[in-house]
């Protein structure tokens, strides 16, 4: 992501930050934003609603004050059919900014629960005025422990917001056993291996937990996640790691994370095999990330990607065991043929 240009006319010297909150209906986005309203502490924020029809009721329930500025979209999902519209409603805002008539922090948008997030967060990345004025910070992920397994057995879009997760929120937790949060909190997971799982209860959940968390920054952090954190407050976050006796799995999630983890590899290999994977299989690819051991630099060399948006940065060094890790969140990938193609760009 190139940084804002400055200009001494204009009002602004950084990137906007925007925050992406996605999940499916009934998932309590609106509660998690009114919590994160009530907690702001005078952070202006600009909220995009986005809702089905041309009344916007989760718009109408949302608590404003003069720190918040409140953009409704009402002509269906923000996805392709109306990317244009998003697109217009932010260059609108930047406007607003630039005349000095509404000042911002930062931006939330909220999607319709049947929202796929691929175009959305595309949109960010095509227009070159907003891909130097506003800067993506996460997409949030919000998931209904009652509903999520029937949600995922019979709409696919479920399995997509999920994938696209840098973090994901588990709502109304305490609304069922432990058997049955296992069972969310296995499928999920295999889903999303990369994205970190908290608890919310009740819609409370720190802003610092989902907000300016930088996951779309080149960082060279990357692991596949191995349990589940429980938050109070920012200051008392415990993490449980998934049950052992994890149950067999017994569906079929079209999207699921593909690992591949090796040694050190060969820049000109690794290189070519990302090229052909990008190429080939980008539009199965909802997210990826890769930091990587090359034999050639003692530097992490960190992959980051969107479909066939992709980005490339070296890192800190190596502190200890160099090692690979590729984590590819995607739809019917063939992984051994992949996985054998991989193990080829390992370092002589």
């Amino acid at each position: 992501m190139a940084d804002a240009v400055v200009d001494e006319n204009l009002s602004y010297t950084t990137p906007l930050p925007v925050t992406i909150l996605t999940g499916f209906l009934g998932a309590g986005k609106t509660t998690l934003i009114n919590y994160l309203l009530e907690h702001n502490h005078g952070e202006r924020i600009a909220i995009i609603e986005n809702e089905f029809g041309a009344v916007n009721v989760d718009g109408a329930l949302l608590k404003k004050d003069s720190d918040v500025e409140i953009v409704e979209l009402s002509n269906g999902c923000v996805c392709c059919s109306i990317r244009g519209e998003l697109t217009q409603a932010l260059h609108e805002l930047l406007a607003k900014i630039d005349s000095g008539t509404f000042k911002a922090d930062r931006l939330l948008l909220e999607t319709t629960g049947l929202a796929d997030p691929a175009p959305i967060v595309q949109a960010f990345f095509v227009d070159e005025i907003i891909r130097e004025r506003i800067m993506l910070d996460a997409v949030i992920t919000l998931v209904d422990s009652i509903h999520i397994i029937k949600q995922l057995d019979e709409h696919r879009v479920a399995a997509s917001q999920i994938g696209f997760a840098d973090r994901i929120i588990l709502t109304k937790a305490d609304s069922v056993d432990e058997t049955h949060k296992e069972r969310v909190l296995s499928r999920v997971n295999a889903i999303n291996s990369k994205a970190e799982i908290f608890e919310a209860f009740n819609g409370a959940l720190p802003k610092e937990i989902w907000i300016g968390i930088g996951a779309f920054d080149l960082s060279d952090a990357l692991h596949v996640n191995q349990g589940f954190y429980q938050a109070c407050d920012v200051q008392n976050i415990q993490f449980k790691s998934f049950s052992a006796q994890k149950q067999t799995q017994s569906w079929n999630d079209d999207i699921t994370s593909y690992v591949f983890e090796e040694g050190e590899l060969d820049i000109k290999k690794i290189g070519t095999f990302m090229e052909n994977l990008v190429e080939e299989y980008g539009n199965d690819m909802l997210r990826y990330k890769g930091v990587l051991a090359v034999s050639s630099d003692e530097r992490r060399l960190i992959v980051q990607g969107v479909h066939k948006v992709v980005g490339f940065d070296f890192g800190a060094p190596f502190e200890g065991e160099r090692k690979s890790l590729l984590v590819v969140i995607g739809r019917y990938l063939p992984y051994e043929k992949l996985k054998t193609e991989f193990l080829q760009t390992v370092a002589s």
